[in-house]
């Protein structure tokens, strides 16, 4: 599969002619979805979900299907069967890639800050998008998409994260709130200056690709 990082926490994956888009958001380029007939969303916060953008999509393309929790398709009411809602346990199909719904919860930012549904996505037993918590699946993982910056975790919170999912690599998502010093400060940490992780770190800029699975 070829992975390109798009704003902030989506990525665009293709595979066999095909385009899978995760978490197009608030932040995100808007060309990350040309050529997609699938999108998944993990949780309705701003960064992850543009309503606005996936119902021009739809419009644009009458075959694009959404996958996501019960929160993200109540706001996409009037697309019908374009929008399936799953949850943890659940397996599926997304336009020939293979999925895998783990997790159900955002991580918790303050008691005193209601927590909401949130749901990762393993696709094709590969490439692992948790969203917006560090939720360990149950399968190995090549690719973790690591989100970096939030105000939900620590980088010592990270380091844990990574050793205890164990992927062969780890990718940069949930950047957008860096600047550069920020961005060498964390890469830093779960880089190889870092105390280890045991897994590579990778940090794309917008546009990169590399290939994974």
């Amino acid at each position: 599969m070829l992975l390109t990082k798009f704003g902030h926490a989506c990525v665009r994956i293709e595979k066999d002619g095909r385009r899978l888009v995760v978490d197009p958001g608030g932040l995100t380029e808007p060309q990350a979805l040309d050529g997609a007939d699938a999108v998944l969303v993990t949780h309705e916060h701003f960064d992850h979900f543009s309503e606005a953008t996936l119902r021009e999509a739809a419009r644009n393309n009458p075959g694009l299907r959404i996958w996501t929790n019960t929160p993200v398709a109540r706001r996409l009411d009037g697309l019908g069967a374009r929008v399936t809602t799953v949850g943890e346990g659940e397996a599926f199909t997304a336009n020939g890639f293979d999925v895998k719904v783990y997790g159900t919860w955002h991580a918790p930012i303050h008691p005193d800050i209601p927590r909401i549904g949130n749901i990762g996505f393993l696709i094709d037993d590969a490439l692992f998008h948790p969203g917006d918590a560090l939720t360990v699946p149950d399968a190995a993982v090549d690719t973790l998409l690591l989100p970096v910056h939030g105000p939900w975790s620590t980088t010592g919170q990270l380091i844990d994260y990574v050793r205890a999912v164990a992927p062969h690599q780890t990718c940069a998502i949930h950047d957008g709130a860096l600047n550069e010093v920020g961005t060498a400060m964390v890469g830093g940490f779960l880089g190889d200056n870092g105390p280890g992780t045991g897994a590579p770190y990778r940090h794309l800029t917008v546009g990169a690709s590399i290939t994974v699975g």
